[in-house]
């Protein structure tokens, strides 16, 4: 799968937006929006599979499972080489706890989400990713008391500016 972005046009633009708003819309509803057919749609959806820009998985609503924790995590590492930065890499990657992980500019190298089941798993978890690592300087928990919003929609395109 390729990171080099593709090329898009207006029609794949809108048809993105409304694809996050609502990948279970049919074909002939995206395409009655954007003004194509729904075998043009089909064809479109088909090229961002294949391109890696989408892919469709189940989004949870963590509000109704009840028993989902989140924290963020600031961490410094203690050495600055690329094979430390790598097996950090790897380790967010693939604990499923990490929602998301960011590098980030300034006194901290990264931010981390993290996803439990409350606050003894998040303990866990934290001493697990973070307490155990040598080339770590310090790591600081934050709990998250309440998400005020979660996202997933991505912008396609700079927000176009309105004439006076």
């Amino acid at each position: 799968m390729s990171t080099t972005p593709i090329a898009l046009d207006e029609f794949d633009h809108r048809l993105l937006e409304l694809l996050q708003h609502d990948a279970d819309a049919t074909l002939s509803a995206l395409g009655d929006e954007v003004g194509l057919s729904a075998s043009a749609v089909q064809r479109r959806i088909k090229r961002y599979r294949e391109s890696g820009l989408m892919r469709q998985v189940a989004v949870l609503n963590p509000a109704m499972l009840g028993s989902i924790t989140l924290a963020a995590v600031l961490v410094a590492l203690d050495r600055e080489s690329a094979r430390h930065h790598a097996a950090f890499y790897a380790r967010m990657r693939n604990a499923t706890e990490v929602q998301q992980c960011y590098v980030l500019a300034g006194e901290w190298d990264y931010l981390v989400i993290l996803a439990t089941t409350g606050l003894p798993h998040t303990r866990e978890v934290a001493e697990r990713l973070f307490g155990t690592d040598e080339t770590l300087k310090r790591y600081e928990t934050r709990m998250v008391f309440e998400p005020i919003k979660l996202g997933l929609q991505l912008p396609t395109r700079a927000p176009v500016k309105k004439k006076k």
